[in-house]
């Protein structure tokens, strides 16, 4: 073999060599980063109905409840109380109004309460109260906006509060229920993009409300309400918008149908849709305007499910992935290290 057909071997060789190692380290270096996110996912017990997607839930004394929703077939009206410190479902007194999906459901004291949404040929208004306490639903006064469905609901300072949603056009009102005197007020509206199945969440009496869909497109703008001085401000955008470098890995927060929830000081997203259905799970932080990954949803990734907050638990349940309703239930535990065993 001549000096110059040896050099070129040896050359070769060390190059696809080189080339082998690299990718070996890029494949290590992706899962290591992956698993190094903190969060924790670990499966609880099914829900016990029907499986379905675009439910309602709302938390009363620790108790979580789940009722209503789409089976992929027909609406739905039954609804469930979850145990979360031992785990069991207990079935409770169906909603008395109309079968639905994609209302809203709150909770204002020891009460919980669930309305608008869509029936299948109508969009909705009404709206309820359930006393656990009793197990009986009271219908209340109708939402004061629009019939509507894919709107968000959150409670503060003993108000309701109903936003957003589809009636035929995109929204972004906000009205304010007293349940003291049983009325309806019109608040100052979302500064931004109006939108269908946003998210939102509560962290110390303010209200955050992000992501949603309109005309097609994802939303990327992400707003605070402080119910004390009735005013919105804007927030940081949930994509990389800026030339700053703290929003480079912002690429998977914004979607649609997805679900939120606070715990202590920090507000999070998970689920729902953007270019697919997404895993990704990020944690907020009020005090820096700040987003960071936390670990992947490690179930069936869907839409449309529903997500509660109880006991220092955050658990999601149900939902829909591609044709199929789902009835799994799975807690996350935002501070604890990933472990794959789970």
């Amino acid at each position: 073999m001549s000096e110059y057909k040896f050099l070129k071997r040896n050359i070769s060789i060390r190059f696809i060599g080189l080339l082998l190692s690299g990718i070996i380290m890029f494949s290590c270096t992706d899962s290591e980063d992956e698993t190094d996110l903190i969060g924790n996912w670990t499966k609880s017990s099914d829900f016990e109905g029907i499986a379905r997607n675009e439910a309602v839930s709302f938390v009363v004394d620790d108790y979580a409840f789940v009722g209503t929703g789409y089976n992929g077939k027909k609406s739905l009206a039954d609804f469930w109380k979850f145990d979360v410190e031992n785990k069991y479902w207990t079935q409770v007194a169906d909603f008395p109004g109309a079968a639905r999906y994609s209302a809203v459901g709150f909770a204002i004291g020891n009460k919980g309460y669930i309305g608008t949404g869509y029936d299948g040929d109508n969009y909705m208004k009404d709206f309820w109260e359930y006393n656990p306490a009793t197990n009986t639903w009271t219908e209340k006064t109708a939402f004061g906006g629009s019939a509507r469905y894919g709107a968000v609901g959150f409670s503060l300072t003993n108000k309701g509060f109903i936003s957003t949603g589809y009636d035929g056009n995109y929204l972004k009102d906000l009205w304010e229920y007293d349940p003291s005197n049983d009325t309806w007020s019109q608040k100052v509206s979302l500064g931004g993009t109006k939108r269908r199945e946003a998210s939102a969440f509560v962290i110390n009496d303010k209200a955050y409300l992000l992501a949603g869909i309109n005309n097609g497109s994802l939303v990327n703008d992400f707003w605070r309400y402080d119910n004390q001085t009735g005013n919105w401000t804007e927030l940081r955008k949930i994509s990389n918008y800026s030339d700053e470098s703290y929003d480079d890995e912002y690429s998977t927060i914004s979607r649609y149908n997805g679900v939120t929830f606070a715990s202590g000081d920090k507000g999070y997203i998970a689920l729902g849709t953007s270019s697919s259905l997404s895993s990704n799970v990020w944690e907020y932080n009020p005090v820096t305007d700040l987003w960071t990954e936390r670990t992947g949803f490690e179930g069936t990734l869907r839409e449309g499910s529903v997500g509660f907050y109880a006991r220092n638990k955050f658990f999601i349940t149900t939902g829909r992935s591609s044709g199929y309703q789902l009835d799994d239930t799975w807690e996350f535990k935002p501070s604890e290290e990933y472990d794959d065993k789970n």
